[in-house]
This record gives structure tokens, sequence and C-alpha cells, in this order.
């Protein structure tokens, strides 16, 4: 990436920075991370640098900083977040899966959940006036150093199960790079249901459905909407009981609210039932547990993981539910069969399709899947996605949910070298109003 930002460095004038070592001159300062460093050292002469953990000493930036980790639910909570605080009146930027936002203006599309380390540091100069910055942090991020001298004025981990072994090579080496986040004295919020969590103790505070925490839930319900009573607990105040009625779907959607509810609770320390109020006026983020139609009820989801398939199961319990998904191409293999197995335990049918197949054989993919399927009768296999949302849809009975997962809120479809358009919502209302006209 390379900026045109006029900069003084170790008393040196520059006209711009980047971390490209193909960009380098000498009106250029070169920032050397993690990922270039390679390549930083095949050079003769070094030029001017600044390390990746030193560049808040050349750019703004905005006053507190909030990072989630997660496998699933970071998307959702930090959003509730974001929209709860500027309902507050509070100055706050968003950066993630969806993209970069400051004060309800998209500033970026989507991009990498967490940008290259440059990047990330021009955002945060773009909201260097935001009271909050709120941003997603991946576990890619952690490993390659891409958040880099940052300072953290809340940490929050939603869950750790099981993603991207592909990249970590390990289930247990992707628990560790989640868990380091957490390792500081940082003040930090984190689920008393995860048991693979670990962390430093000092200022951390925790979220539970199950657990005794210091937010959690003293009854809920989840047959319908997200409903609860919670309680905060703080030994510095007195306990707070309030109400929290979400139009949000499914237990996972509790966590992700607890935990947004706790956010704020530490950020702003406003009371309790205030802030669940706030909460409630939460619609739900664009392609997570997305209501497409509601006769025939039809769901689009970006559960791409078993665990999260699971999540999205769980809260149609006692419906009888139908679902339709495949699984990203050159990512994690060794999660296809569990993907298959999670949706034979729920479902009393199954389509199996392309989701972005990349430059592996959609085919391949499907099988791989399939492992996991031990009743075979209840599987249907389109390799084309939008052929099998047509059969789904026309086979789908009114006692009956579909869940569509996988993509979400994508709007391409990645088959080969090439970005196709591919919306699944806007696929589902074109066949549902062909089958009404």
């Amino acid at each position: 990436m390379h900026i045109t930002k006029n900069i003084t460095y170790n008393n040196q004038r520059f006209s711009a920075i980047t971390d490209d070592t193909t960009c380098i001159d000498s009106h250029t300062l070169f920032v050397r991370t993690k990922q270039n460093e390679r390549y930083f050292a095949a050079i003769d002469i070094k030029p001017p640098y600044i390390e990746a953990q030193n560049l808040r000493e050349i750019f703004a930036m905005p006053k507190c900083i909030v990072g989630i980790t997660g496998t699933n639910g970071k998307t959702t909570t930090a959003t509730i977040i974001y929209e709860a605080l500027r309902e507050l009146g509070y100055s706050t930027a968003l950066l993630g899966t969806r993209g970069f936002f400051v004060n309800g203006k998209t500033l970026k599309p989507k991009g990498l959940t967490t940008p290259s380390v440059l990047e990330l540091y021009e955002n945060f100069e773009s909201a260097k006036e935001c009271q909050y910055f709120i941003m997603e942090v991946s576990s890619h991020a952690i490993v390659q150093e891409r958040i880099a001298g940052v300072h953290f004025g809340l940490k929050i981990l939603s869950n750790i199960t099981s993603d991207h072994l592909d990249f970590h090579k390990s289930l247990e080496e992707y628990i560790r790079v989640k868990n380091s986040f957490f390792a500081c004295d940082s003040i930090k919020l984190l689920s008393a249901d995860e048991p693979k969590a670990r962390y430093n103790l000092a200022n951390a505070y925790t979220y539970g459905i199950e657990s005794k925490a210091n937010l959690y839930a003293v009854s809920y319900d989840v047959s319908h909407n997200v409903h609860a009573q919670v309680a905060w607990n703080d030994e510095n105040a007195p306990l707070e009981i309030a109400q929290l009625q979400t139009k949000l779907f499914g237990k996972h959607n509790l966590y992700n609210a607890l935990a947004a509810l706790g956010a704020l609770k530490l950020l702003t320390h406003a009371p309790l039932d205030s802030l669940t109020q706030v909460i409630a006026h939460f619609g739900g983020v664009s392609g997570r547990m997305e209501v497409v139609s509601t006769k025939p009820l039809i769901i689009v989801d970006f559960a791409h993981t078993h665990d999260g398939m699971e999540q999205i199961f769980q809260s149609f319990i006692g419906r009888k539910l139908v679902v339709l998904f495949g699984a990203g191409g050159d990512r994690d293999t060794s999660k296809r069969p569990k993907m298959g197995a999670i949706a034979d335990t729920y479902t009393h049918r199954i389509y199996l399709t392309s989701d972005n197949p990349r430059s592996e054989d959609p085919d391949s993919i499907i099988a791989q899947i399939a492992q996991g399927v031990c009743d075979t009768t209840k599987l249907i296999i389109e390799s084309n996605r939008q052929k099998a949302l047509e059969l789904a849809i026309q086979s789908l009975q009114d006692d009956e949910v579909l869940l569509v997962l996988g993509k979400g809120d994508e709007n391409y479809q990645i088959i080969g070298d090439k970005v196709l358009p591919f919306d699944d919502r806007e696929v589902i209302r074109h066949l549902l109003a062909f089958v009404d006209s």
C-alpha cells in the first residue's frame, strides 16, 4: 500500500509512506512489517523505515479502540455496539467484514476482516475525531501482526470453535492464537461459557448464559425473538437487573447481545436498563439471520462452520428444517464433513451446492461435505447454486423453514478466477416472485 502523506519522522521529512518494497524512493518512508520482512531483508541499501508498532507516532488515533475476536459473532456484536453508541450520541467508527463506516457513512466497502497494518492506521486517522473505534480482529491478523502497536481500550472474545485450520494447521494453534489476544492487562470481556478461553485475569470481565458472570442471563426465551432478564454484577457497584428484548433470533444472538451489552456497560457506565432499551432498537445485520421471506420462511445467514451452523439450527428447535449450503474453496477442508454431519443431525432435507469454489472443483468440495451425511436419502446435490435454490424453493412446504447458509450478504460468487454477481437474497426474491406469478 502507498499513501501520500506529509510525514516528519526521525527529523526527516517525507511526502509518502508505503509497505511495498517496490515503491521505495528518497521521499517515501517505508513501513517494516512481519509480512514484508523477507523482502526488506533482501534490500542492499536500507531505506529510512519505521517499525509497524510505531505507526501511532505518525498517524492520528481515535480516542478508544475496541477489538472483537472469536470464531463466530464478531460482525453482529461489533455492529450492535457501533449502532448503540451512535444512538447514545457518541461519534463512532466500525471496521470489519462488512467494510469501514464512520458515523453512519460508508468509507470503504467490504475487504479483509482486519486490513493490513498500514491501511488500518490510515483508517484510524480517518476516524481520529471519533470517541470509539469498533473493529473486528481476525486470527490471521493476530498472527501476521496486522494490529501491531494498537492500544485497545477494550478487548472482547465471542467464542472459540474451529476455523481457518488451513492457515493455523491445528486446532490447538488456532486456540492459542485467539487466547494470545487476551494475555495483556487491557480491559477485556470474555464469554464465561467458553471453556477454551484462557486469559490474563487482570481487568477481566465476563458474560454468560449458563455460567454466573459479571453480566449474565437470569432467565431467557429464544423460541421467537431473543428475550432475557439480565443482571450486571460488579463488586464495585450495586447489582443491576434489566429486561432485554431484541429483534434478533437464536441463542447465539443472545450471546452476541450480551457481549455488546457488557461492552456498552464497560465503555459508558450507563445504567443497565437504559442500555438494554437502546439494544432493543437494533434490527439486525444484513446477511446474518436475515429473513428474506416469511411465507414461506426463508432465512439467509453467513454461517460457514459446523459450530456456526449448529447455532442457527438450534434457533429453530421443533421446526422442520431444510438447509442449503456449500463450503468455500481453497480454505480449511477439515470442516467440510463436520458441516455435513451437523446438517444431518438437525435437518430433514439437505441441498449441497457451491459456495465460492475458487480454484477447487465444486463437485469435490460437495463430496467432502457429503462424507459427513449418514442419511443420504435426505441429500440433494446440485452444484449450480441458483438451480439448487430453485429446487429448494419449489419443494418447500408450508411447515418447513429454509436456511440458506454460507454467503450471507455477499453479492458475488468466486468460481475459478472469476468474480460473478450473485446474491442469495436477490435470487430467492426473484424465484419467489416467479412462483407467485
